[in-house]
């Protein structure tokens, strides 16, 4: 929809490869309009599990020819992979989820808003866990509301699409003597947009850490790689009372996670 007097420009999740707009098509072409330092999620990897909808952030400035004002346009910031950004705008992109702009002077306006994404539906392949280019499409109008034309804006930063990661913890037997064997497993999973449920994240390593009663910070014991299917398993000696936890940071297509710290009373 067209923005309001207010100098607002709102956009329904999706409406970029719905087609909701019902105006004519029109070869892309130079509005005029520029866009500058878009920043998507704060600059941070945009990590999705298998069900939840993510909406993340963005912030733009853009710059408005003469004539022009900020009712008269309305962008939508999108990501887009393997293709171009025309294409990327009408199928296989993560599109707006709402677009908010004010004017910021005359012929300029600073603009926020939200991406919307539903892992069950625009994520269909665990290669979707890459690198997306970035990019505005501008639509322009006149002040009777006649659509004139449109543009892909492009040259921004890229942002990290990444699946989501868990992890679980169990150390036992509970209570045990100190001096006595403590068996920790867990396991490692991620986000899999295929089957839409957590599947095992075999081969990862991942670090055992351990928290005393009785104090805030975890330390390091041990590293230990997960089996094929993702399991740990690990054996430690029970020295004091205190939380057994599994840890392992991000990777190129995944969120790292932290497993909740598991009590163990040692007597």
């Amino acid at each position: 929809m067209r923005a309001g007097r207010s100098g607002s420009a709102v956009a329904l999740a999706g409406a970029l490869a719905l087609g909701a707009y019902a105006a004519p098509y029109a070869a892309a072409a130079d509005t005029g309009v520029t866009v500058s330092n878009l920043v998507v999620n704060k600059g941070k990897p945009v990590v999705v599990g298998t069900t939840a909808e993510v909406r993340p952030g963005f912030t733009f400035h853009m710059s408005l020819p003469s004539g022009v004002t900020a009712d008269d346009v309305t962008p939508f910031p999108y990501l887009y992979h393997d293709t171009t950004a025309a294409k990327g705008a009408e199928s296989g992109g993560i599109y707006t989820g709402f677009t908010s702009c004010s004017p910021a002077g005359p012929r300029a306006a600073d603009c926020e808003g939200e991406l919307y994404i539903d892992p069950r539906s625009r994520l269909d392949s665990n290669n979707d866990a890459t690198t997306w280019k970035t990019a505005v499409w501008v639509r322009l109008w006149d002040s009777n509301e006649n659509f004139k034309g449109e543009e892909y804006l492009t040259g921004f930063s890229s942002v990290q699409v990444k699946r989501a990661g868990k992890a679980t913890v169990n150390a036992s037997p509970e209570p045990v003597a100190k001096g006595g064997k403590i068996t920790v497993t867990g396991r490692l999973t991620r986000a899999d947009w295929v089957k839409h449920t957590y599947t095992g994240f075999g081969g990862k390593s991942a670090k055992l850490q351990f928290r005393k009663a009785g104090t805030s910070t975890y330390s390091t014991v041990k590293i230990v790689q997960a089996d094929s299917a993702g399991y740990l398993k690990t054996t430690v000696t029970a020295a004091a009372d205190g939380y057994w936890r599994w840890t392992y940071g991000e990777t190129s297509t995944t969120g790292g996670a932290t497993a909740a710290g598991d009590y163990v009373d040692v007597r």
